[in-house]
């Protein structure tokens, strides 16, 4: 366990990855337009409720869901060969990292444990792998392993039990207002993320205190900058 030195008010900082930490620009739109699908189309398949929800909740494999995303997509268009073509274009990218969101993390975590909670499929660990998150985490929460998903407050739960903190102590950040607001529910502090500027704000007093320390030390990302898609 961390032993913050400074007068923080959570004993532990509980984060989404998609739309916070990881940062998609325009690799889904991009596959759609060049294997000539309807805008919206790939996105419609792979995000339908009943198509994702056994995906992030590990009924089925990361696998098994982009091959049914490939068959309802092939269904509608009449072709497998350019739903085949389009699921592996969007399926070949990670995503990349927001750098500046990674160093308050990176920054904070010398402090307090850092905990990944996420909505996603099998996929997640390969991908934090790729694109150098796993190192600078003390736990990850993936859904698709615990079978539950945000907003159910036994994801936030199961957080806070990993790194054996008071959910009150704990502080969830998240893009989702729902989302937080079901941790917030709980007992959770609760940051909706905005921008890396959100974020520091929550950090407080902290965050200068933390940039500070972290200026003038060696690089501690471990990774150089993702690839973009």
């Amino acid at each position: 366990m961390h032993q913050s030195t400074l007068d923080l008010t959570f004993d532990a900082l509980l984060c989404d990855l998609d739309g916070v930490l990881r940062i998609w620009d325009a690799e889904l739109t991009d596959a759609e337009a060049a294997n000539g699908l309807p805008a919206g189309a790939l996105a419609a398949a792979a995000f339908a409720p009943d198509r994702l929800l056994p995906a992030i909740t590990g009924q089925v494999s990361d696998e098994q869901w982009r091959a049914a995303v490939v068959g309802d997509l092939a269904e509608r268009l009449g072709s497998r060969t350019r739903a085949q073509a389009a699921v592996d274009g969007w399926s070949a990218h990670v995503g990349r990292v927001d750098q500046e969101v990674l160093d308050l993390l990176v920054a904070v975590r010398t402090h307090v444990p850092v905990v990944l909670v996420s909505n996603a499929t099998t996929r997640l660990e390969r991908d934090l792998d790729a694109l150098g998150i796993a190192p600078h985490l003390d736990a990850v929460v993936n859904t698709s392993r615990i079978g539950v998903v945000k907003p159910d407050p036994r994801v936030f739960q199961y957080a806070a039990t990993v790194v054996g903190e008071d959910p009150a102590r704990c502080l969830f950040v998240d893009d989702q207002p729902g989302n937080v607001e079901a941790a917030q529910a709980l007992g959770m502090q609760g940051l909706t993320y905005t921008g890396p500027d959100s974020l520091r704000a929550a950090l407080g007093h902290a965050a200068h205190v933390l940039s500070d320390d972290a200026a003038g030390e060696p690089d501690l990302t471990g990774a150089a900058p993702p690839p973009r898609g």
